[in-house]
């Protein structure tokens, strides 16, 4: 097959077309799609409200505890206070509210004590601040009390060989023993 000058040309005028078709549908997806994804604001007869599933109220109750129950975290408890507690779990969810939104209505309502895991602020902080201190110190403490038990034991001179063969001590050895200590007295 002869080529031709004219045949090279539209070969490569389809190949910048199909380059310029291309790079024009990529712009329009980087500037159209954004502007499609973005709420419109609706009103509230057409909102929707979000599903909002049973792991999706469970995540945030297993992290809140029960108000009457102790150390029982909402997911697994069975009161009727619980069974409230998720259902307000879900509205809020459905709300749109977040779930530090959900963990500061319930701090703010019933103290930190419903929380599992208390705000790393204020007192509660030396929750966080006493073990970080105390774990090192106690390993400090043991290491140096190991450490003089060793050279106390180094210090008290050589132990007496049990190997030497004693001879028992016979009832009269005994007796002139108790005859001194009364003496002394």
């Amino acid at each position: 097959m002869l080529r031709t000058k004219y045949h090279v040309s539209s070969v490569t005028s389809q190949v910048s077309r199909f380059t310029l078709y291309t790079a024009v549908l990529l712009l329009l997806m980087a500037f159209v799609i954004p502007v499609m994804a973005q709420d419109g604001g609706s009103d509230g007869d057409n909102e929707v409200k979000r599903v909002i599933t049973d792991d999706d109220v469970n995540k945030i109750a297993r992290v809140v505890y029960c108000p009457v129950c102790e150390s029982t975290p909402l997911d697994v408890c069975q009161t009727q206070a619980c069974a409230d507690w998720r259902q307000i779990i879900r509205e809020m969810l459905e709300d749109g509210k977040t779930e530090q939104d959900v963990f500061d209505y319930f701090s703010n309502l019933y103290g930190d004590r419903v929380l599992a895991e208390p705000p790393r602020e204020g007192f509660s902080l030396l929750v966080w601040l006493v073990p970080l201190i105390m774990i090192p110190a106690g390993v400090l403490f043991f290491v140096n009390y190991m450490r003089n038990l060793r050279s106390s034991v180094g210090e008290s001179g050589p132990v007496a060989s049990s190997t030497a063969v004693t001879e028992p001590a016979t009832p009269d050895d005994y007796i002139s023993k108790i005859e001194k200590e009364l003496q002394k007295k």
